[in-house]
């Protein structure tokens, strides 16, 4: 049986990631690039990249072709455009160019360490208004708050 880790280390060797401090260079290489954000709204909404898209992990093949009432037209338009995925923490995002890739995305990165390591570099996020976020408020947002329920059986 994998796990979780598992699918998302079994994708990294066949994906580019690209790390937060590598960022500002690729945008001056490419600055076409399209930033999507694969979390849920629920998360996006208090705090994300300036111009990024939220488009969730869970619709994102729907999202990423024409047709659907997910498409997002951005997005699927863009499979020769270079794309940054974002995600918390890198896991969602590496699993969602992985997909991408195999849909045709031709310039797909992954965030590698996701929000939580951009803010760590102190990068500057915004909220559903467009206000800066306080990077202490982000470090609280982006620490997980994993219940004892949520550790599963013992050996698991």
């Amino acid at each position: 049986m994998k796990r979780f880790v598992d699918l998302v280390e079994a994708c990294l060797p066949h994906i580019q990631e690209v790390f937060p401090w590598d960022m500002e260079e690729l945008l001056e290489q490419k600055p076409d690039v399209l930033l999507v954000d694969t979390r849920e709204p629920y998360e996006f909404e208090p705090m994300h990249i300036e111009g990024s898209i939220n488009v969730p992990r869970g619709i994102l093949e729907s999202a990423c072709d024409w047709g659907y009432d997910e498409t997002v037209p951005e997005l699927a338009a863009a499979r020769e455009r270079p794309v940054v995925v974002i995600c918390r923490s890198g896991n969602r995002s590496a699993l969602a160019a992985y997909v991408m890739q195999q849909m045709g995305y031709q310039q797909v990165y992954s965030l590698k360490t996701g929000l939580r390591g951009w803010n760590d570099f102190e990068l500057p996020l915004v909220d559903k208004d467009g206000q800066p976020v306080d990077i202490d408020e982000a470090e609280e947002f982006f620490s997980p708050e994993i219940r004892p329920e949520q550790h599963g059986p013992q050996g698991a």
